[in-house]
């Protein structure tokens, strides 16, 4: 084998190196954007479960703010009907008095 030959066959052998390289590195590179996508979905997904959540969030508040106020009014109904109780006992009382 002479110095020329040697050469080309150490040439061959180094481009099927790089040629093998190149496509272990283009599967690496198809399998990681594979990732990136997927992982970009999920984050897809969980951003529209996070404003769900914050809406259903909002919603409860409000409904809890809601529950308050109707329990208020309904407080505020018995102590304004006790206070009418005790001002037609005082009237009564007071009724009787005068006779």
């Amino acid at each position: 084998m002479t110095a020329n030959e040697k050469t080309l066959a150490t040439f061959e052998t180094r481009l099927r190196q790089m040629i093998l390289r190149f496509q272990d590195l283009k599967k690496e590179n198809e399998d990681l954007y594979g990732m990136v996508d997927k992982q970009e979905q999920e984050n897809k997904k969980l951003q529209a479960r996070l404003e769900q959540m914050q809406n259903d969030y909002d919603s409860l508040k409000m409904a809890k703010m809601i529950e308050i106020t109707d329990g208020d009014l309904a407080g505020a109904k018995e102590r304004l009907s006790k206070l009418i109780r005790d001002v037609n006992k005082c009237i009564a009382i007071l009724s009787d008095e005068k006779e």
